[in-house]
């Protein structure tokens, strides 16, 4: 595996070293747990051991004894919050279980004690130390548990709204030559992000301070505003640094607003830093998924009927569902289409975004049931993906903004050497090992939201960037320092970032694969306001049209393909204005965003447009992965040696940074397909393997090799930035080709993730 970086090709970026690298590597870059409190006090969860029921009485005497123990809440003492909607329904929360709240136990690991003391050591030792008395009801762990509830999605969950759908797909299966009926499944999963779910409060006066890993300050500082009942021009949220998130810190907690209330009541600065058991359920995590593919094809391998009906659990309250099913109905050509999702309600908690959480379920299901399609056809499937390839969407007939597709399987077949794979399973074999050759497409929605941005640029060149986004650890300081020495035309290092602080000027949520786009586009609109102010000082106003848009200083909006060829004269220009610091603000939105934008995104609303949702078109990013497999014909171990993707994503703003995101998502669409798992003790509802030593997750010598294949995509009907973004695509599918190797290798279909060696029958 090397680490080289790659040549920049034609609309691309430079690939320049991450701008925090420095930071990061010599321990300088401060995350939420590093931030100092002037005399804090520590606060240690205490979580239920139930999963159903209630807490009859809390004995609190052998906690309190412990030296240094301040204060110990639960719901009979906690200060009152108030409620908030979930996040996926237009609030802020992540969950609406809020604990504390009554005696009420509603999933496994529910928050029911805060306990605070002077040290951690003490709060912790306390925190063990409460004991509590329950009413225990049998809990409904997952799917076919007893008491567990089922109703259609569609109308439950304002962010899924249709069940796509076109023509007649029950007459065109039954009339399809080739048909296919298959079920899969997958397991929930938890982020297990390097950094803890760490939250610090401190008031100063009326105003509270919150450091805390989030992958959206403005949502979390309105969100715990209303919580607490007071204006959210009182809450300020910091944390220049994300210890990754992977969606888990994407919506408010349901600890933070409790945190800060406390601090509040004792008038004293609270660091809560929770296990990694805890971590399993304070937050969210990736459902369990079921799915049934219907497939019905002519024997030229045309797709003439498609069906797929998906069912996700969710907990009790919240009707929480990501509804892949809206991606998956669109990636091919069918005339005839159906779809329908469903929510299973169980005693669990909430479940949340992670990575491409639509898409790496329901497209395991899709790419897992093409390979079986092409295997009933005697067909390549890699023709047959090439057969159905379309540049318009099916269900509403929307023509793809750029659509590369093809051009991904065909670069990556060629660099993984798919010519030389025997069709026939079982028909490699090196030794002892069986060998086998798998593919699958990957795609992932383009996505944008409104953003504004601050930026200052001083007669020497040093330009000062400000915005609220968010470095989640995928190289967000970076590209927007790029693209703002791009377009002002001043060298790299003197360009300085600030970004995850609500006190900037909002963002989006660092979710949905927007960021880039969003905060670049708006950073370039503002770079774009300072040219047009200092060319206006150097040059005649009747400067034509045509000359002011060589300069980049016309009114229309810029792509970043159009920026100005002809350099601009910052001394000169200066000294026309007779100033030394030129300082502008703006406010982007994307086309079709919806009126009320701007007022949302100061009120931490998100407002994501794109994808399948644009009036007239639809944006995807695309690739495609092949996988090699290895299967040991005696024991069974199951060896993945190579990963190879080609990806095509609009412009690509640094190709070093892009191919360790794409880097990072093939290795995890292999864990999602051999390793990861959290196991579910299904009598009680309560998560087994939470913790790192038994929630398998790769390590380097689980991928010997991983090529990314970087193509050269333009788009300008998408934003100024021309990014489609990339974050999300690359462990999409994976998963599903590293079954359809299995399958080239043993001549075992495995519908059911994750594979593990008990599961190969050779």
């Amino acid at each position: 595996m090397t680490a080289a970086a790659p040549e920049p090709k034609a609309n691309m970026g430079q690939p320049v070293p991450r701008y925090d690298a420095h930071s990061k590597v010599t321990g300088r870059a401060t995350y939420a747990s590093d931030m100092p409190l002037a005399n804090p006090a520590y606060a240690f969860l205490v979580t239920s051991a139930i999963s159903k029921g209630r807490i009859d009485n809390f004995d609190l005497d052998d906690a309190r004894g412990v030296r240094g123990v301040i204060d110990i809440v639960t719901h009979e003492n906690a200060p009152k919050l108030k409620e908030s909607k979930l996040f996926s329904n237009g609030g802020y929360a992540g969950t609406t279980i809020q604990p504390l709240k009554s005696p009420d136990i509603a999933h496994d690991g529910q928050i029911i004690a805060v306990v605070v003391a002077e040290s951690y050591e003490a709060a912790r030792e306390a925190a063990n130390r409460v004991k509590v008395s329950y009413t225990v009801v049998t809990p409904s762990a997952t799917f076919d548990s007893p008491g567990t509830t089922t109703a259609a999605a569609k109308g439950q969950n304002s962010q899924f709204k249709e069940d796509p759908k076109v023509g007649d797909f029950a007459k065109a299966f039954e009339a399809a030559e080739i048909q296919l009926t298959a079920a899969y499944g997958t397991p929930p999963q938890h982020h297990n992000p390097m950094e803890l779910f760490t939250t610090s409060c401190a008031w100063i006066g009326d105003d509270l301070v919150i450091y805390e890993p989030s992958q959206y300050v403005h949502g979390l500082k309105n969100g715990v505003a209303e919580q607490l009942g007071i204006d959210a021009d009182k809450v300020r949220v910091v944390n220049p640094y994300v210890g990754g998130g992977f969606g888990s810190r994407g919506s408010m907690t349901p600890r933070t607003a409790i945190i800060a209330a406390i601090a509040k009541r004792l008038n004293r600065p609270i660091k809560l830093v929770p296990t990694r058991d805890q971590g399993f359920t304070i937050t969210t995590y990736r459902a369990e998924t079921r799915h049934e593919i219907k497939l019905g094809a002519s024997r030229d391998g045309k797709l003439v009927a498609l069906r797929h009906e998906g069912a996700e659990v969710s907990s009790r309250p919240d009707a929480y569902c990501v509804g892949g099913t809206k991606t998956t109905t669109r990636l091919y050509a069918c005339p005839n289409v159906d779809s329908l999702v469903s929510i299973v309600r169980a005693d669990r908690n909430t479940p949340g975004f992670m990575r491409s959480p639509p898409e790496v379920p329901y497209l395991f299901a899709l790419e897992s049931a093409m390979d079986e399609l092409a295997v009933k056809l005697d067909m390549d499937p890699v023709e047959l993906r090439r057969i159905n390839d379309t540049t318009t969407e099916p269900i509403e007939g929307k023509p793809y903004t750029s659509r590369s597709l093809m051009a991904c399987f065909d670069e990556a077949a060629k660099a993984f050497g798919w010519s030389q794979r025997s069709p026939q399973p079982k028909s490699m074999a090196e030794g002892d090992w069986l060998i086998g050759y798998g593919c699958a497409a990957t795609c992932y929605p383009t996505q944008m939201g409104p953003a504004a941005a601050r930026v200052r640029l001083q007669r020497d060149g040093r330009t000062r960037v400000e915005i609220a986004g968010h470095e989640i650890g995928t190289g967000a300081y970076t590209v927007i320092a790029q693209t703002a020495a791009e377009r002002l035309g001043v060298p790299l290092e003197k360009v300085a970032v600030f970004i995850g602080d609500s006190d900037l000027p909002p963002a989006p949520v660092a979710g949905g694969s927007n960021s880039t786009a969003s905060t670049c586009s708006a950073v370039m609109m503002v770079c774009d306001q300072i040219r047009r102010r200092l060319f206006k000082a150097v040059m005649p106003d009747s400067l034509t049209d045509k000359a002011k848009e060589t300069v980049g200083i016309s009114q229309a909006p810029t792509t970043q393909a159009a920026k100005s060829d002809r350099p601009l004269d910052i001394e000169k220009a200066f000294d026309a204005l007779g100033v030394s610091v030129v300082e502008e603000y703006g406010e982007w939105k994307p086309e079709g965003a919806p009126l009320d934008s701007f007022r949302a995104m100061h009120s931490g609303h998100v407002r994501l447009v794109g994808g399948h949702q644009m009036k007239d078109k639809i944006a995807y990013a695309f690739g495609a992965e092949f996988v090699e497999v290895r299967v040991n014909r005696f024991t069974h171990e199951i060896r993945c040696p190579r990963l190879v993707g080609a990806f095509a994503a609009g412009r690509i703003m640094n190709p070093r940074t892009a191919r360790s995101q794409l880097m990072g998502g093939l290795i995890w669409g292999m864990s999602s397909a051999l390793l990861e798992a959290t196991e579910i003790d299904e009598r009680n509802a309560r998560y087994v393997n939470d913790n790192l030593a038994d929630y398998l997750v790769p390590v380097n010598a689980d991928v010997p090799g991983v090529e990314v294949i970087l193509l050269s995509e333009q788009d300008d009907h998408i934003n100024p930035a021309g990014a489609k973004g990339l974050g999300e695509l690359a462990n999409v599918g994976t998963n599903a080709a590293i079954c359809n190797a299995l399958y080239h290798a043993t001549g075992q279909r495995i519908r059911k993730l994750p594979v593990r060696l008990e599961n190969i029958e050779v």
